[in-house]
């Protein structure tokens, strides 16, 4: 994945991945090489103004934020930010939908080994689509793309029969060869309400 220099900060993410499921946990971290900038998580959700964490979002400690239980309007833009100085930004899309797709939330290194897994609490085989059209169908509901190119850049979604698709993510590529597997975990759901 892509990786800080010595001159720029990193947003790290955990769970390592682009779209959660409602009530999952979020962890968010400023890293670079110069530990004495004070730096700060900042997002941008579908209300349009920018927060830092702590200010009506997240819980703030250093240059860390966490979200214990995320909803649907923690779906955004999220960075970190010091004065004047800013990182990269990174899209974070929080469904209560049936269907999630495990993606990377940061840029892929070509020539990298990257899995997609599509993410729900049935066994069902899963249809893989890239800028909207099908491009597999795995009955294991994980996609692997063994040698990562430019080409692979673009927008991934998944989608189940009988229960929808997931939200769509963007798969950024970029670099030289790292190897990169997306942290897989199959998640068993009771029967959950709709929240809106």
């Amino acid at each position: 994945m892509f990786c800080c220099t010595s001159t720029q900060v990193c947003l790290t993410v955990s769970p390592s991945t682009s779209q959660l499921f409602e009530t999952e946990s979020l962890s968010l971290s400023c890293e670079e090489q110069d530990s004495s900038t004070r730096w700060s998580v900042w997002r941008r959700t579908s209300s349009g103004s920018s927060r830092k964490c702590g200010d009506g979002w997240g819980a703030s400690a250093g240059s860390s934020c966490t979200i214990e239980v995320t909803m649907s309007w923690d779906s955004g833009m999220y960075w970190c930010e010091s004065g004047a100085q800013r990182s990269k930004t990174i899209n974070i899309t929080v469904t209560d939908g049936d269907v999630m797709l495990d993606s990377p939330v940061l840029p892929v290194m070509e020539g990298g080994v990257v899995t997609l897994h599509c993410r729900t609490n049935k066994i069902l085989p899963a249809d893989f689509y890239k800028d909207g059209s099908l491009i597999s169908t795995q009955s294991t509901r994980e996609m692997t793309i063994p040698a990562v190119s430019k080409s692979d850049e673009g927008l991934y979604k998944c989608k189940i029969s009988g229960l929808g698709e997931s939200p769509p993510s963007w798969m950024a590529v970029t670099g030289d060869y790292l190897r990169v597997k997306v942290h897989l975990q199959d998640v068993v759901f009771l029967e959950k309400e709709t929240y809106w």
